[in-house]
């Protein structure tokens, strides 16, 4: 276990190297920072001086070795427009990201599970061929057009949830704030949590089928048949374990993805999380936190494909987890 640690930390810094390198070289490319700092009333002689005291005239390597050096400090550059360290910006937004995709997540795996193993276990039903039907309308729908419908039949036409915003908050600690403490939140995060599940749990549905189908026509599901064990038993503790292993590693990159998957939501929902703010950030040309904001999701992304495959290893003692990070 260690060893697999001490691996997934090297593979870690190799990755977030790759996505600051990413973020770090586009950022020449989205404006002149100096002008989104002082505008255009500024003198060329002025703007000569300020490229100079910033940094902006030494060669790319010298910059970027800089940035980085910063970025391990914690410093990520200042925002431009919220004119404070971009990485406080991105902190106060993230917590209504986190709770929009832990919504989502529960949805997810609410419905998918005894949906996929229903629809495995009776794959001739009426009520399966419905869900299987529903299953490929889902994936066919981007979520923006599944955001404004459920807007407009929930909210504008029977007005029973709130269309944009977060509602009421409570205080937990630091820059988190939550939902889940009052009724007015609850009611604020159950559509954008909805919209945004809809991306994934077509997806889940049809895998746990799939995985489930394949896990029932194996010998030791037979074999427990024939000794008279109880069915529901076999489908939930001998066939379901073995089912969630591919669907563990599948899912829990698909999860991860769900932090980048947001924007859409936030911007359709009004969400004041990561991903409103990152697509607010592009239109002001926000180049510090653009880049601050591909970090900390690329970060985001690498733990929690660690986490995944701890879990999995876990789920399934047999698994070596120092070979899987080979």
């Amino acid at each position: 276990m260690f060893a697999y640690l001490v691996k997934r930390v090297f593979q870690a810094i190799a990755v977030m190297f790759v996505i600051s390198l990413i973020g770090f070289a586009i950022q020449g490319n989205l404006g002149d920072p100096l002008r989104e700092l002082v505008g255009q009333s500024v003198s060329e002689e002025v703007r000569q001086q300020l490229r100079e005291e910033l940094g902006l005239n030494d060669p790319f390597l010298q910059q970027y070795i800089r940035f980085v050096g910063n970025a391990i400090q914690g410093d990520l550059g200042t925002s431009y427009f919220f004119k404070e360290p971009a990485l406080d910006v991105i902190m106060k937004k993230l917590p209504a990201t986190l709770e929009l995709v832990f919504g989502a997540t529960i949805i997810i795996i609410g419905l998918s599970v005894p949906l996929g193993v229903y629809t495995a276990i009776k794959p001739n039903a009426v009520l399966s061929r419905l869900i299987m039907g529903l299953s490929i309308v889902g994936i066919s729908i981007p979520v923006f057009l599944t955001a404004i419908m459920m807007i407009f039949v929930f909210s504008v036409e029977l007005g029973w949830l709130p269309s944009f915003g977060r509602g009421d908050l409570v205080h937990v600690w630091g820059y988190w704030e939550t939902n889940f403490l009052t009724f007015d939140g609850w009611a604020h995060i159950i559509l954008p949590s909805i919209a945004l599940a809809s991306i994934m749990l077509p997806l889940f549905v049809r895998l746990i089928r799939a995985e489930m189908m394949e896990v029932l026509e194996s010998e030791y599901v037979r074999y427990a048949k024939a000794k008279g064990i109880n069915p529901w038993r076999i489908y939930f503790v001998h066939a379901l374990k073995n089912t969630l292993l591919p669907v563990i590693t599948v899912g829990g990159v698909q999860i991860g993805t769900m932090v980048a998957y947001t924007i859409l939501t936030e911007t359709v929902f009004q969400w004041p999380g990561m991903g409103f703010m990152f697509l607010e950030a592009v239109n002001r040309v926000d180049t510090p936190l653009i880049v601050a904001y591909l970090i900390v999701v690329g970060f985001i992304f690498v733990v929690t494909n660690t986490i995944v495959d701890l879990i999995y290893g876990l789920v399934n003692p047999t698994v070596n987890l120092a070979r899987m990070g080979a």
